[in-house]
């Protein structure tokens, strides 16, 4: 049986026809196309006409899948954040080492 659901970003979906599942990532009326990123990353875009003739079923959002993305920008912008301090302090002795080579070079 075909339904027929409009887009939804952020809406989960499996396509019967295909046995895949994906999210809607965005939602562009003016251009009448969606983009869509299946359960392997992999993102595409399909016009509204296609979205209408594919068989659609809404699903929950798979078993970890926020999780692990959480989890993942989180811990990446930690990382980041320790990086920078490590660098900062870094750059601070660096220059530190400079000043004190140009003060004995001037001697």
């Amino acid at each position: 049986m075909s339904r027929d659901y409009e887009p939804v970003r952020g809406q989960w979906y499996e396509n019967a026809e295909e046995e895949e599942s994906f999210r809607v990532l965005s939602v562009d009326e003016d251009s009448e196309l969606v983009e869509i990123e299946y359960l392997d990353g992999d993102i595409e875009e399909i016009d509204l006409e296609t979205w209408h003739e594919m068989d659609l079923e809404r699903i929950d959002e798979p078993e970890g899948w926020s999780d692990s993305d959480d989890e993942d920008e989180s811990e990446g912008e930690d990382d980041w954040e320790d990086d920078e301090d490590e660098d900062d302090d870094d750059l601070d002795d660096d220059d530190d080492e400079d000043e004190d080579d140009r003060e004995r070079d001037e001697y």
